[in-house]
């Protein structure tokens, strides 16, 4: 059974870190691409970043450049979504998802992305 599971969310306060983890089981990540998207509350998902498993091609969206880094270890069919410099606009549910149909490089966009993780909640507050 094909599955994505997050992990690391949490709360923190303005400034700080946190590392959120999104492991697959059911299949391997390898030639795929994985990509981070949050939703925070009356918006649309937003994508954030992804990484092309093939190539390592990243993408950061504008709103995160410099402060987010998207990595991968194959070997733990994990991808991580390393966030800095967290702020109160950062607040909401991540997600993780994967596209098994890319032969290299990833996509922004959530309508690429077929299987889905069950979201974990950041949240950033003083």
């Amino acid at each position: 059974q094909v599955q994505l599971v997050e992990s690391g969310g949490g709360s923190v306060q303005p400034g700080g870190s946190l590392r959120l983890s999104c492991t697959a089981s059911g299949f391997t990540l390898v030639s795929k691409a994985i990509g981070w998207f949050r939703q925070a509350p009356g918006k649309e998902r937003e994508g954030i970043s992804c990484i092309g498993m093939s190539d390592g091609t990243t993408y950061h969206a504008d709103s995160v450049k410099g402060r987010f880094t998207i990595s991968r270890d194959n070997a733990k069919n994990t991808v991580y979504l390393q966030m800095n410099r967290l702020k109160p606009e950062d607040t909401a549910v991540y997600y993780c998802a994967a596209d098994v149909t890319i032969g290299y490089g990833c996509s922004d966009s959530p309508y690429e992305y077929q299987h889905w993780g069950q979201g974990t909640q950041v949240t950033v507050s003083s």
